[in-house]
């Protein structure tokens, strides 16, 4: 299973700043991605770059956000990365399968598009089957909502749906939810966050330590539900062969239920391969803002 299948927190920040990037890495993150783009001035576009190179093999969290296609960037950044030990790059403003293409031969490394316009949310579905190394697509949603002049974002929810829709039609985990930007609001956050879990998403980004615990709570599995899930598993054997049936507690059982199971179990499993923290009661993070 990928990141994108168990990562709950993906963590932003800036690659110019050595001293966050640090901490970053010392701290409870699933995912850290080191970013070259929105964070970082364009004078310290070159030092970020380094930075994002020289930490590429340190952490196996460690995921890049380059900067966009077209931009005096984009191209040092895919070149400086290829062949590097990150886990792989977040691509933002992706809208073109053909451009996607070739970014993943040029660097071979795993993709996570992130949709900010119109252009690419049309295109969402020629975008998630554009390459084997696409590991997933998820919105970026200031910058969406900004290009489809939609003020309210929970008014996204249609193209909330077609991202999932696109992401699960092409055999790709469940797509990352965005930024929560409202930073003293860590209520809302995991209330957001729980709706989008339940809405089809799975993880999320962060651009703050403090928002890791709300994230992680929402995301991870609680232990009821991993035993209901195991238990049902073990009814299939049970089940002589039957192509639905009730199990012991009275469920009615057939294999779209199975499946929905399977899923829960197999989350758990990676969360105790790559998070075994996951067990401890979740609890504010404290640190200094890192974008």
């Amino acid at each position: 299973m990928s990141a994108l299948g168990w990562a709950r927190s993906w963590l932003y920040v800036p690659a110019h700043r050595d001293d966050l990037v640090a901490k970053a890495l010392a701290g409870p993150a699933d995912a850290v991605v080191l970013d070259l783009e929105d964070a970082v001035p364009p004078a310290d576009k070159a030092r970020a770059r380094e930075v994002a190179v020289a930490t590429a093999a340190r952490d196996a969290r460690i995921w890049v956000r380059i900067n966009a296609a077209g931009t005096p960037w984009s191209d040092e950044d895919a070149a400086a990365l290829a062949g590097t030990g990150i886990a792989g790059l977040r691509v933002p403003k992706a809208q073109d399968p053909d451009a996607v293409a070739e970014l993943a031969e040029r660097t071979g490394l795993a993709l996570h598009l992130l949709v900010e316009s119109a252009c690419g949310l049309r295109r969402a579905f020629d975008l998630a089957e554009s390459h084997p190394l696409v590991a997933g697509i998820s919105p970026g949603e200031t910058d969406l909502a900004a290009d489809l002049r939609v003020r309210d974002r929970a008014e996204l929810g249609w193209a909330r749906a077609r991202l999932v829709t696109a992401n699960r039609a092409a055999g790709l985990p469940s797509p990352v939810a965005s930024v929560w930007t409202e930073l003293a609001d860590t209520a809302g956050l995991a209330a957001d966050s729980t709706a989008l879990r339940d809405a089809g998403f799975f993880g999320r980004s962060v651009i703050h330590p403090r928002q890791i615990a709300p994230v992680h709570a929402a995301f991870t599995p609680d232990a009821a539900e991993v035993e209901r899930a195991r238990a049902l598993l073990a009814s299939v054997d049970a089940a002589d062969g039957d192509a639905a049936w009730v199990d012991a507690d009275g469920r009615f059982v057939d294999p779209a239920v199975v499946a929905g199971a399977r899923w829960v179990a197999d989350l758990a499993d990676a969360l105790d391969q790559h998070a075994p923290d996951h067990h401890e009661p979740a609890r504010a993070t404290a640190g200094k803002e890192n974008s």
